[in-house]
């Protein structure tokens, strides 16, 4: 077999079928198994266990707290080889298109003890807005996923409803207010199973959360967001690895949806209550603001 051809054969088999798409789109989220072999996922346990991951004191911290250790792709040449992995890339650019850039890397653990972890009903979009809302998140499970251990859950079609709100008094609060989306329709909050070594793939706007671990067992794993590279961000941190290329090439264009965007105003950064993605004040505005 041909270089080519095998490359293509990869390709296809890494591709998202049509019903695939629709179901992305009509649910907001869609899990895919058997996506990294056994031993794939080895490698990436032992890179997650490593000392230039998690240090002595993180380690021990996983046992009682859910762990977002962002970054990762500067920690380890695994994970900066995993987030332009063709298993991954092909299936992302079937959703946003063949550009496509990195917004942020972590390594997502829930607590190891029983009884603790778990992670509030929130949006992606509502803590990093951009100019377009083409961005979904992939988490590369380490670990078999199960309602048990704190899996993800998903709220069907939340998507659809537009950004909604995050906010107490004026500040931004990481969990989502409105309680009647999921409350009111418990028929569309949907757990999210996937095994070790299959994926998730849910778009920025899918209200999601987990419940904490009941089995004592660990909940692993890597998160990528992605975003269309025309999608420009307006407020939240910068990280190391932001707007690096997973695929195709920098247009230098960007794209904007139409609308009105909340702002998640925080004390979480000191250099400016939107974060240092946030840079629309010249030195003069700042010494009058």
């Amino acid at each position: 077999m041909s270089d080519a051809t095998s490359a293509g054969l990869m390709e296809k088999q890494a591709a998202l079928s049509q019903a695939d798409v629709r179901q992305f789109w009509a649910d907001g989220f869609l899990i895919v198994d058997e996506v990294f072999t056994p031993d794939e996922v080895e490698e990436l346990r032992a890179a997650c266990e490593s000392p230039a991951v998690v240090n002595p004191t993180q380690a021990a911290g996983q046992d009682t707290q859910t762990v977002h250790l962002l970054e990762i792709t500067a920690k380890h040449p695994a994970f900066l080889h995993l987030f332009k992995h063709h298993k991954i890339v092909h299936r992302v650019a079937a959703l946003l298109g063949p550009d496509i850039q990195l917004q942020h890397s972590k390594l997502a653990a829930q607590a190891a003890s029983k009884g603790k972890g778990g992670f509030n009903w929130h949006q992606d979009f509502a803590f990093f807005p951009h100019t377009n809302t083409d961005l979904v998140a992939v988490m590369v499970m380490l670990d078999d996923a199960t309602p048990e251990n704190g899996c993800m859950s998903m709220v069907r079609g939340s998507h659809k409803l537009g950004l909604l709100n995050h906010m107490q008094d004026g500040c931004f609060t990481g969990s989502c207010q409105e309680a009647h989306v999921w409350q009111e329709h418990p028929e569309n909050v949907v757990p999210l199973p996937p095994r070790a070594g299959g994926i998730s793939i849910h778009h920025c706007l899918t209200l999601h959360g987990s419940g904490p671990n009941l089995s004592g067992r660990p909940r692993r794993g890597i998160v990528f967001q992605y975003r269309a590279d025309d999608a420009y961000q307006l407020a939240d941190a910068v990280w190391e690895d932001t707007g690096l290329m997973a695929c195709g090439q920098r247009r230098e264009r960007v794209r904007c949806d139409a609308g009105i965007i909340r702002l998640p105003r925080s004390n979480r950064y000191p250099s400016h209550p939107f974060g240092n993605a946030w840079n629309q004040e010249g030195l003069l505005a700042k010494q009058n603001s």
